[in-house]
């Protein structure tokens, strides 16, 4: 919770000043039961209407001033929680696109986003509540209490007396809160998952007819996160009964004292009368805190969940460093690497490209070759060995510098609802030529140029209004757009038609001369005429050189070319 409450202290004046009015207005409301006290004990017998009309008056004047109170302080709070909870998000959101790919890993997409809407909404919820009835509700207690000492100390013992019974059981029922609601968490977290699958895959479902099989894959997680919530929810109910029993036996206790000391003439009705209110007054107010002590649960829960993800710590380190490799573009040393620390996924993976090379890896699903890119882009970091661009350590390019460097793009690339220009654009600041000369030479241009609206055709999110051809194509022009010095092709053109890709290997030695390209593919004809290329098979390389080269010594490279085109090639 320290870790969350510290963007709260921006807001520290206007929460102050919001406070102010809230106090004012509490203040105002807990006078009123001790005026009419007074009214009734002194102002009646008198018979003097000028005087009730006076007290009257302050009882309306004292009603105003508690209702325009709370009413500014519920909206100045309102406005300090909306700002605070965005500001969470923006940093929460802000963290997990820098997260390491580890980190990531390690909590998993369906978790953050579980974080960054649910839990920011519980601490949002509790933040908005502590404002409202966090001040409120202990000046109606610690006020009430106090006055009813002064008016009939003997009624108000007796009331005082329930309350330390109230404060240990509320207590001691929210301490089992806290992992109760961390367990319900974690089970949306999993809803979330299946949901997120479930719709991203929607058309191979259908298409598949499992709809009834992710209805009970979906049952099953909502099932946990409904039994989970259940058992919650049935323990942290338990503190409203217990406490309105509490009080409504308090409340019995003091009526009977208050009727014997009422026929002794050690009290009076009105302070009787009075004392009820008050005592409504500090029973709502405990009722108030028991929702609090509810509620907090559920934030501290969240809040621990969202600070995990603020309090991680950067792994992306940038050294200073003059070390100096070979004079070629790209260098793998030695370079092992694991996913979960147990085997490496990857291992001893040594090579060099020269700049303006074309560099072709293909293998087996499974055999590493989207890893080595993962380890290129520093989205993981190498257990062993070390990886150099033109000569310098990995680790001494700083993010910015790295990311201009390079250009990639993936065979299910993110392509979200804007028009075909901004996503090939991307938010960087790129003329119209740019992106234009991109998809000429990505062989996009022709097909974009043929729709309505051109460029300025809207897509819709994941690119589904395009075909895969399509959706590859702008991808590998936004991955162009930049003037990348190295191009990572990563299984990017599995859509294109043998002519489409012959097409675009042409373009890509046309104008990308000074550019080191890097292909990783699953079919033989999209890497055979790269400068080198490299046969991947469970993290190793088991065969290095040109096409003709493989085809004379590695006999899994044979036998992928065999399988696939029968050892010959259309061009």
């Amino acid at each position: 919770m320290k870790r969350i409450l510290l963007y709260l202290k921006p807001y520290r004046l206007r929460m102050l000043a919001g406070f102010t009015v809230k106090v004012t207005g509490t203040m105002a409301e807990l006078v009123l039961p001790y005026i009419l006290t007074h009214i009734l004990e002194n102002v009646i017998l008198k018979q003097n209407v000028s005087e009730i009309v006076f007290y009257g008056v302050v009882m309306i004047v004292f009603s105003i001033i508690a209702c325009l109170g709370n009413i500014i302080a519920n909206r100045m709070a309102a406005r300090v929680t909306t700002n605070f909870s965005k500001a969470m998000r923006r940093d929460l959101f802000t963290k997990t696109l820098y997260l390491s790919g580890a980190d990531t890993d390690r909590f998993t997409v369906a978790s953050l986003e579980s974080r960054i809407t649910t839990d920011t909404y519980n601490v949002h919820n509790f933040i908005g509540m502590m404002q409202r009835m966090g001040v409120r509700a202990p000046i109606l207690l610690i006020g009430g209490i106090a006055l009813t000492l002064v008016m009939d100390r003997a009624l108000a013992l007796v009331m005082i007396a329930t309350l330390p019974i109230i404060f240990v059981t509320v207590y001691g029922i929210s301490r089992k809160g806290v992992p109760l609601y961390s367990n319900v968490q974690k089970s949306t977290d999993s809803m979330v998952r299946v949901a997120r699958e479930d719709i991203q895959g929607i058309r191979v479902i259908k298409a598949l007819s499992k709809n009834e099989h992710e209805n009970r894959r979906y049952d099953k997680v909502n099932r946990e996160l409904s039994d989970r919530e259940r058992h919650a929810g049935t323990v942290m109910s338990i503190v409203n009964p217990v406490m309105t029993l509490l009080m409504n036996t308090g409340i019995a206790a003091v009526v009977a004292v208050a009727a014997l000391r009422v026929a002794k003439e050690q009290s009076s009705p009105a302070t009787v009368i009075a004392f009820m209110q008050y005592f409504t007054l500090i029973s709502m107010a405990m009722m108030s805190l028991s929702r609090m002590f509810v509620m907090y649960t559920k934030c501290a829960a969240s809040a621990n969940r969202i600070a995990e993800v603020l309090d991680t710590p950067e792994r992306y380190e940038v050294i200073a460093s003059n070390e100096k490799a070979n004079g070629d573009h790209i260098t793998f040393s030695d370079v092992c690497f694991s996913y979960f620390g147990k085997k490496n996924d990857l291992e001893n993976i040594s090579f060099s490209v020269a700049k303006g090379a074309h560099l072709g890896i293909i293998g087996a699903t499974g055999s590493g070759k989207s890893t080595v890119l993962k380890l290129l882009m520093r989205f993981y970091e190498p257990t062993q060995g070390e990886i150099y661009i033109d000569g310098r350590p990995l680790r001494s390019f700083s993010r910015e510098e790295l990311t201009n460097t390079i250009g990639i793009s993936l065979q299910n690339g993110f392509i979200y609802a804007d028009t075909i220009e901004e996503n090939i654009r991307f938010g960087r600041d790129l003329p119209f030529s740019a992106v234009e000369n991109a998809a000429k030479i990505a062989q996009a241009h022709d097909f974009i140029t043929a729709i309505p609206d051109g460029y300025s055709h809207l897509l819709s999110t994941k690119g589904t209004n395009l075909s895969g051809g399509q959706r590859q194509r702008v991808l590998i022009a936004r991955a162009l757009a930049g003037d990348p010095q190295i191009l990572i092709l990563d299984d990017s053109s599995s859509a294109l038609d043998y002519k489409t890709d012959s097409l675009l290997r042409a373009a890509l030695d046309e104008h990308m001369k000074n550019t080191t390209v890097i292909t990783v593919a699953q079919r033989v004809s999209s890497v055979k005429n790269c400068d080198l290329i490299l046969v991947l098979d469970k993290g190793k390389i088991i065969g290095r050189g040109t096409h003709e080269e493989l085809m004379q010594t590695c006999e899994e490279y044979i036998e992928i070319s065999h399988s696939q085109m029968g050892g010959a090639f259309v061009d």
